[in-house]
């Protein structure tokens, strides 16, 4: 019988997301592909520097814990077959149980989520990961600038999420955009019994939802999610009542009102923060690693 990964939460992420490669890469931009993978075959032996989705891969690896295999972690990068050699070996130096990897050589990779059947997609590449959001799979930017702290709360995995474009679809923010904000609270408040359409991110909540039920008491490490939106009252209520139609619990929901996100996520510590704003983004790096989904209107080329 063929080996399936239908019923595991699957993550993919390029090398760079997992890994400190951006003297290696600054390089690649510099002098090209070749020089690139001698340094790669150079430092062979020598183990990557952990980067901003190390503490986010290492967690989520610790649900297979008591082995039972809930997550897969796929490599799926750029990069080419030898440097993926160092992409492996640096891996098993810090410990963690990678098998399976799709490594490119410069051609776009996002087209392998669809048979790894992928919840989420990381990458440092903005073009890789607009094409997998436009392929319908939840993605982000990685920014490589992000705080990281791999040994705070060890036995937790926290992630959190923005709402509209995000979660959500960017229905109410487009009449945010057009209209302004009295606007935006009013049609959210006569829309409130509504459920918002899913955005992109629906998929990677609802598969850490599953995770969150199935590992319950039975693993090393807990799942903490938390919903932190520029919304406030009364918009609030749909947003809430559309996890309700989901049949999808947050554990925290922070309605802010505008206010700055970085000071409230330095509180809640996560492993990952995702957000389709890039001003939210540059205010979160400072509470942990964060990433820019390209999604909504307010990502409009």
């Amino acid at each position: 019988m063929p080996v399936t990964l239908d019923d595991k939460l699957v993550v993919a992420l390029s090398s760079r997301a997992l890994f400190d490669f951006e003297a290696e890469n600054r390089l690649f931009e510099a002098q090209g592909d070749e020089a690139y993978t001698r340094l790669q075959l150079e430092r062979l032996d020598v183990p990557a520097v952990t980067g901003v989705a190390f503490p986010l891969v290492r967690k989520l690896l610790a649900f297979n814990g008591d082995g039972t295999h809930r997550v897969e972690v796929v490599m799926l990068s750029r990069n080419d077959p030898v440097s993926g050699l160092r992409v492996f070996r640096s891996a098993h130096a810090a410990g963690l149980s990678l098998e399976r990897g799709v490594f490119t050589r410069g051609q776009p990779p996002y087209r392998y989520l669809r048979p790894l059947g992928a919840h989420l997609f990381l990458s440092a590449n903005d073009e890789d990961v607009r094409a997998a959001l436009a392929a319908g799979f939840p993605a982000a930017r990685v920014f490589s600038t992000s705080v990281v702290d791999a040994g705070r709360h060890p036995t937790e995995l926290r992630i959190a999420f923005d709402g509209d474009a995000v979660l959500f679809s960017d229905e109410a923010e487009r009449v945010y955009q057009s209209s302004g904000l009295d606007a935006f609270q009013a049609h959210e408040q006569k829309h409130a019994a509504r459920p918002l359409p899913a955005g992109p991110f629906k998929p990677l909540l609802a598969a850490l939802h599953r995770l969150q039920q199935a590992s319950r008491e039975k693993v090393g490490i807990g799942l903490r999610t938390a919903l932190v939106t520029a919304r406030s009252a009364p918009a609030h209520e749909r947003a809430i009542r559309t996890l309700m139609d989901w049949g999808i619990e947050v554990d925290e929901a922070l309605f802010l009102g505008g206010l700055a996100k970085g000071p409230f996520l330095r509180e809640f510590e996560p492993d990952f923060f995702f957000d389709d704003q890039i001003s939210h983004c540059e205010s979160a790096v400072v509470a942990g690693p964060t990433g820019h989904v390209a999604a909504g209107v307010a990502n409009k080329r």
